[in-house]
């Protein structure tokens, strides 16, 4: 199987377009007063349909990344939540909420410019939620997280199970 050339490279002249673009956005949210993070969502026929900036600090949000704040507005403008066949174009490598968003959102690809390291550099380190991943949740020093089972405890999933009008996802 040959690589994929053109829009379809992530070195293509799309990929260059849109991230020059998620670079202009982080860098304008800095000047801001903002966090150093922008992203794009674009359908698969090129059409932008959403854009967004870091806004933790500002909206006092701490899953207002951008990559989440563009997949929201991408949803909005397909008015659908799936975005299944876009693709997520942002100045820096996804954190695990971004890529949890990503996964949820159902994007096809996400191509990044800067990586991890280079954020670590700056002062956003995402070491620790890579390392809570890879171990087992019972060993989890922070944060704690137990169940408790109540009476009804599964009474929602049985009222969707029940439900004519639920929508898949």
């Amino acid at each position: 199987m040959s690589a994929p050339t053109g829009a379809d490279a992530p070195g293509g002249a799309d990929a260059e377009r849109w991230l020059a673009r998620a670079v202009q956005l982080a860098t304008e949210n800095v000047a801001a007063g903002g966090g150093p993070f922008g992203a794009v969502v674009v359908a698969a026929d090129g059409t932008l349909l959403g854009e967004g900036q870091n806004r933790v600090t500002r909206d006092l949000d701490p899953t207002a990344h951008a990559e989440v704040v563009a997949i929201r507005a991408a949803c909005r403008t397909a008015g659908d939540f799936s975005l299944a066949g876009a693709s997520l174009y942002t100045s820096c490598e996804p954190c695990p909420l971004c890529l949890s968003a990503v996964l949820w959102a159902r994007l096809d690809r996400v191509v990044y410019a800067a990586d991890r390291h280079d954020a670590e550099a700056a002062g956003f380190d995402d070491r620790e939620f890579y390392a809570l991943w890879a171990t087992e949740r019972d060993d989890w020093a922070h944060p704690r997280i137990t169940e408790h089972r109540l009476d009804g405890s599964v009474a929602p999933f049985d009222a969707w199970r029940a439900s004519a009008g639920r929508t898949a996802y």
